[in-house]
């Protein structure tokens, strides 16, 4: 694709579970506030935010994101059924409270 052409936006499902797998490092931090925004929006108030184990990068981008924002109520990672360390499990605030 020639570098003038404009990128168009990828629509992602609001399911309460978010697969950073297809999205840039850069990326993310303003991907989760968006995507947060929305659940909370639709009355979604636990995600499962997919990041991968790999050399835990990615993980320790996430979680330090989750620590700043207001928005967030608590995390912790995912267990033997929810994705282990390759994801981290969020609450979020109400929309009414953030």
């Amino acid at each position: 694709m020639p570098e003038d052409e404009p990128i168009e936006p990828l629509a992602i499902p609001i399911t309460g579970e978010l697969d950073l797998h297809a999205f840039r490092p850069a990326e993310v931090t303003a991907l989760l506030d968006d995507y947060f925004a929305e659940c909370r929006r639709r009355g979604i108030h636990r995600v499962r935010v997919i990041h991968g184990k790999g050399t835990g990068t990615l993980r320790a981008t996430v979680q330090a994101h989750l620590r700043r924002s207001p928005g967030v109520a608590g995390f912790t990672p995912g267990d033997e059924t929810t994705g282990g360390w390759g994801a981290t499990l969020v609450t979020l605030k109400p929309a009414d409270s953030c």
